[in-house]
């Protein structure tokens, strides 16, 4: 009648089943272990009443039916949403809304739906232009902008429907894509050139964006803009003369534009650019060119020469613009020959005169090129070879398109006259005048009689000093096409893979190999033109613009030294070769450079080493200038012998007022034709010394060197003179010059010998000289005992004066005599003497030949900064 157990059938159920009262039968359903609804959300299974008949277990117990239990476990929220993305990442085109970028999701590991589920999501990331749904989804609030902001970081949190928050942020990273268009990308707009940097490449990194077009090939012009550079380009600023000399070509040719000078001068009144050779035209001037300096009539043979820069011609009704012409002076108003400009045409009017040929002949060429007109620099050279007459512009050969024939000139014997820039009008005026006047800039005309230029040499002088280049051409692949124009300015290239494009324009570089080039910008311009397959819209690429920034070169400087004074026998100069003016000059160039120290220091910081070194480089004019009285052309003259010039690119004119030697070569070939230089004087005895100047000079003056100064006295025989002339020099300080070079050469001993006379006049010379060396030798030593005296800086300042004038002559006998030295002083002997030991052969021979001597003159010169101390002590050999 009692129940006595409760018995639960199912496999390992985490519930017991106990009996509290046996006789009520009532009982307790209870966990035995923690039950956990992320587990097992319900369970069910069957429970069976026992009673007490034969005791638990027994045989013969009796049962209840079964009855069926059925247990849902209620869910607690003890779990946080998490993200199942640690980061998320977006991309957004700039200028869009989207209704969504991107969707984050969270989850939650509760078990029931209301603790399970995510029911919101949050930006936690403030003042941001995105916003969020309850189901993730990202969009932005406002239009986004490249230019702002390339990309933005928000944190995003979730709530599960208990408010439970995710425990960690998730972070989003959304990029801004700019819009896309077409183009070159990953370019620098300045591009810096040192001088001497050889090949630079403009663009290193650049690449083209075609927005996935349909591209089939792709035509590209890179054009570099040197319309502010001189002629157009960084050419040699040197003369047309020396240029035409070191291009090889012909002699004769005549300068009808020269710089303005005293023999010159028909330029001086027409309008000069910033450097002396480009002549600005503006309608108004016109020059006359003397007559004697081109021949009156041209041969069958003759070329012009010149740079041009023209644009169209002003006005509604085009007038001929005249370049060169030749016309008659007076009466009359022929034009025997001109260059002119007319309606972008170059025209070339020759006439031959009646008595060459009675017979029709050509008589005007024309020339229609676009490059007349573009405001452009252009070389132009006009080949005559009569009938034939050949144009070369920028190097390319032209034919003329239209040859008018005409009757000759019939004879007169009036005068003509030779003009540029307009032309004369000498009759059927009232009042000659200019007319036809020419509009734009013009350099470097020239006209060669008898003569023709070859294609090479015309290269060569058109040719172009800085320019376009590209590195590796073997590595531009097989689908590149390129093209240069002539001067290297402008280069094109063609492909159909724009990688290959990419590639070969990476390789393009700017390269200038003048050594002082011309600083400032060079424009540069890149413009592309792309096709495409089939019908589609063609894209279009903007053109790229850019600069190339040239700097200022470190400049030179020029400095000549050399023996600065001399004195010879009057005999000397009145021989047939004369006297060397300038045996030992020398002309070096040298730069100096700022460096910064190494050091990294505070205080080294802001220092800079000073780098000094030797460069070489080309001079293109060298002078001898007379000081004082000019040479009488009498008795005195400047000689050089004309072979010294061969094989150098120099050329020489002489004159009263001095020696020029010009043309572009090097220091070296300047020195040498430079040592042979001779100085002769027939008349010496109304002359006792002459003075002369030398100065050099690079690029057309713009480097120019010190001036050197030399001084040579010239000895007469009279005794009395020659005695009045060593107390002149011993006593008077006239020509005690400060020294303004001290890297001067060391002082070179120069001899003469007196020819041999009677023994008695020898005697009385020797006893003279030796009277004389005591007073010397007597006045230095009192002037040194006056100068220890003071204080040693006073003391060095006081004696450290110039002996280069100095020319003491005396008895070959004294180096016998030592006189008292201090030790001070043997030391320094010592070392002048270790110096000595090391000069050349020659100084040897001329010491053995002092000794046999009866007479010698010792010049003292300014040293070189190794005698400094010698100097300051008066110590002299």
């Amino acid at each position: 009648g009692e129940i006595c157990a409760f018995k639960i059938h199912g496999q390992e159920m985490p519930f017991e089943a106990v009996v509290l009262n046996k006789t009520s039968g009532e009982g307790q359903l209870r966990a035995k272990s923690p039950i956990d609804c992320e587990l097992q959300k319900e369970y069910t299974f069957i429970i069976q009443a026992y009673d007490c008949g034969s005791g638990p277990g027994g045989k013969n117990w009796k049962k209840s039916h079964k009855a069926v239990v059925h247990i849902q476990v209620k869910d607690v929220n003890e779990f946080s949403p998490a993200f199942k993305e640690s980061v998320y990442k977006a991309s957004v085109t700039e200028g869009k809304i989207y209704d969504s970028i991107l969707q984050v999701e969270a989850t939650d590991e509760d078990c029931s739906p209301q603790y399970s589920q995510i029911c919101n999501y949050k930006i936690v990331t403030a003042d941001v232009p995105f916003a969020i749904d309850r189901n993730g989804n990202i969009r932005n609030t406002e239009k986004l902008s490249y230019d702002k902001q390339h990309q933005y970081e928000i944190k995003v949190t979730a709530f599960d429907c208990g408010q439970k928050r995710a425990t960690e942020d998730v972070l989003v990273h959304v990029n801004v894509k700019p819009v896309c268009k077409p183009g070159w990308q990953d370019w620098n707009k300045r591009i810096e050139y040192k001088p001497g940097s050889g090949s630079i490449p403009l663009f290193p990194s650049i690449h083209l964006e075609t927005c996935d077009g349909p591209v089939s090939s792709i035509h590209t012009t890179i054009e570099l803009q040197t319309n502010s550079i001189g002629k157009g380009c960084d050419r040699e600023t040197y003369s047309e003369k020396s240029l035409q000399k070191l291009c090889g070509a012909s002699s004769g040719a005549i300068d009808l534009l020269p710089s303005p000078s005293a023999t010159t001068n028909w330029t001086a009144g027409l309008l000069m650019d910033n450097n002396d050779i480009i002549f600005k035209f503006d309608g108004k001037q016109g020059a006359k060119i003397p007559d004697g300096i081109v021949p009156k009539n041209l041969t069958d043979q003759f070329t012009i020469t010149l740079w041009m820069k023209h644009g169209p011609s002003p006005g509604l009704r085009a007038e001929k613009e005249t370049i060169l012409c030749n016309s008659d002076k007076t009466e009359m108003n022929r034009h025997h020959y001109a260059l002119y400009v007319h309606n972008c045409r170059l025209v070339l009017l020759l006439r031959k005169d009646f008595h060459r040929a009675d017979t029709f002949r050509p008589a005007e060429f024309h020339w229609k090129l676009d490059q007349i007109c573009d405001k452009e620099w252009h070389y132009y050279v006009v080949n005559v070879e009569f009938p034939v007459v050949t144009l070369y512009m920028d190097g390319t050969t032209y034919e003329p398109y239209l040859v008018t024939n005409d009757w000759p000139i019939h004879p007169s014997h009036i005068a003509m006259q030779l003009t540029v820039g307009a032309c004369w009008q000498g009759g059927e005026v009232t009042k000659p005048r200019f007319a036809q006047y020419f509009h734009g800039s013009l350099a470097s005309l020239t006209i060669r009689p008898g003569k023709i230029e070859s294609q090479k040499v015309i290269s060569c002088l058109q040719a172009c000093k800085e320019g376009l280049d590209i590195n590796s051409l073997e590595s531009l692949g097989q689908g590149i096409k390129y093209h240069f124009n002539p001067s290297q300015s402008v280069l094109v290239m063609e492909g159909d893979d724009i990688e290959n494009i990419n590639q070969a324009l990476r390789k393009v570089s700017y390269i200038n190999s003048r050594q002082f080039p011309t600083a400032g910008v060079r424009c540069l311009k890149v413009s592309s033109k792309v096709q495409c397959f089939g019908e589609d819209v063609c894209i279009s690429i903007p053109d790229i613009d850019a600069y190339v920034m040239v700097f200022q070169a470190n400049e030179p400087k020029i400095t000549i030294t050399g023996m600065d004074h001399f004195a010879r026998p009057a005999a000397e100069f009145e021989s047939e070769r004369g006297v060397i003016l300038l045996p030992d000059i020398k002309i070096i160039s040298t730069v100096t450079k700022m460096e910064h120290s190494m050091d990294l220091r505070e205080y080294d910081r802001a220092n800079k080493q000073v780098v000094v070194e030797e460069m070489v480089h080309n001079l293109d004019f060298c002078d001898v200038l007379v000081i004082g009285a000019e040479l009488d052309p009498q008795q005195e003259c400047l000689e050089l012998d004309h072979g010294e010039l061969q094989g150098k690119h120099l050329d020489a004119t002489n004159s009263t007022a001095g020696y020029s030697i010009y043309g572009v070569d090097s220091m070296f070939s300047y020195e040498q034709v430079l040592r042979q230089l001779r100085y002769r004087n027939w008349g010496s005895s109304a002359t006792s010394d002459r003075k002369f100047r030398v100065k050099c000079s690079e690029l057309n003056g713009r480097y120019t060197s010190n001036e050197f100064n030399l001084e040579i006295n010239i000895l007469h025989s009279s005794n009395s003179n020659f005695m009045d002339y060593v107390n002149h020099m011993i006593v008077q300080p006239k020509f005690l010059q400060s020294v303004q070079h001290p890297e001067g050469s060391v002082s070179a001993a120069h001899s003469s010998v007196i020819p041999g006379v009677a023994t008695i006049v020898i005697i009385i010379c020797v006893s003279i000289l030796v009277l004389v060396i005591t007073l010397g030798v007597f006045r230095l030593r009192s002037a040194r005992q006056h100068g220890s005296m003071g204080h040693e800086g006073a003391r060095e300042s006081e004696m450290d004066w110039d002996d280069s004038a100095l020319t003491i002559t005396v008895n070959p006998m004294e180096k016998y005599e030592k006189p008292h030295q201090t030790e001070e002083e043997s030391e320094e002997e010592d070392i002048d003497d270790e110096e000595e030991d090391t000069t050349s052969a020659e100084s040897d021979d001329s010491e053995e030949e002092e000794e046999e001597e009866e007479e010698e003159e010792v010049i003292v010169q300014k040293g070189d900064k190794q005698n400094a101390t010698r100097q300051e002590q008066l110590e002299w050999d």
